[in-house]
């Protein structure tokens, strides 16, 4: 099958190296001329043979309606376009609505797997028409990891993306439980070997997980977590999960703390904020403030360039 992929940055550019692995055609658009097959947009939709299918996997936004009105005025009836960033998902009813105004398809996405995504597969959590999930499904099938599980058609328009939502609202949550368990652990005289605590929770616990075994990655890399200062920023999906639940009034009292101990990070250093930070930077490559770093975070890793309004700027889609 072929593909357009707008965005090319760190989840698109492997995204686009997962999808050639397993056999289809990958043309893909980035404002860095060294990551980009084409060089306009135009291009990318003339390479394609109808009906089309484009990808978008950029950020959230003024960005990603930028590049859907691009498209919109590219693509013909019967093309489809998938959103595949962190857009809210009210976003994607008016976009949907806008495409289908020319005849085109959209399909929300929700995907996870952040920098481990190339080798591991991609969770996917789809939203959109039947018939337009349907058409998309070998790329679905290529992206997702082995096995059975790991995408879903979760319903109509926008479903994708709440869907997605709440599973980073519950990684606030789980990460935020690990923080505070750590920074206790930490506290008291009695325990003097905390990393390996962690470690020998990965066999045999209840709460053994993903997330358990970056923690203990993130101490190997830093027993004590000296070199961070306690600042985690939020990328938004938490506090569109928590408003989510104002409007159909669902306690979320975990997810809300989580969100808030957040916010109390840019108070003063935060021991637990830390180790939230050191799992952002352990899964999805986000950016850290090292403990001497007074401003703003910094980027862990280079990022890739873009100016504002246009594709490319990076981001990862695991945005807790």
């Amino acid at each position: 099958m072929q593909i357009g992929l707008v965005g090319l940055g760190k989840m698109g550019g492997n995204m686009r190296e997962r999808i050639r692995a397993a056999g289809h055609t990958v043309v893909g658009y980035d404002t860095n001329p060294d990551l980009s097959d084409v060089g306009h947009m135009a291009d990318l939709v003339d390479r394609l043979d109808g009906p089309r299918a484009v990808w978008v996997m950029v950020p959230a936004g003024t960005v990603t309606q930028h590049v859907i009105d691009q498209l919109g005025s590219l693509l013909k009836p019967g093309d489809t376009v998938v959103d595949g960033g962190n857009s809210r998902w009210t976003d994607d009813e008016k976009h949907a609505k806008e495409l289908g105004a020319r005849g085109i398809g959209f399909v929300d996405a929700g995907v996870s797997g952040g920098v481990w995504g190339l080798e591991h597969g991609y969770a996917l959590m789809v939203g959109g028409e039947e018939e337009d999930v349907q058409r998309l499904k070998p790329i679905f099938d290529a992206l997702k990891p082995d096995g059975p599980y790991g995408y879903v058609h979760a319903g109509r328009v926008g479903a994708g993306h709440f869907a997605k939502m709440v599973h980073n609202g519950i990684e606030y949550a789980m990460m935020q439980a690990y923080a505070e368990g750590w920074e206790l652990l930490e506290k008291v005289d009695s325990v003097d070997n905390v990393r390996e605590v962690f470690r020998s929770w990965q066999n045999g616990t209840v709460i053994r997980s993903w997330l358990l075994d970056l923690v203990v990655d993130a101490l190997d890399e830093d027993a004590h977590l000296e070199k961070l200062r306690g600042y985690a920023d939020d990328s938004g999906e938490g506090r569109w999960t928590v408003e989510a639940a104002l409007d159909n009034a669902v306690p979320l009292p975990a997810i809300t703390a989580s969100l808030f101990a957040r916010f109390s990070s840019r108070q003063e250093d935060s021991p637990q904020m830390r180790m939230v930070a050191a799992l952002r930077k352990q899964f999805g490559g986000h950016a850290v403030a090292s403990a001497d770093q007074p401003g703003p975070a910094t980027p862990a890793t280079p990022a890739t360039s873009a100016t504002p309004g246009s594709p490319g700027s990076p981001g990862s889609p695991d945005g807790a």
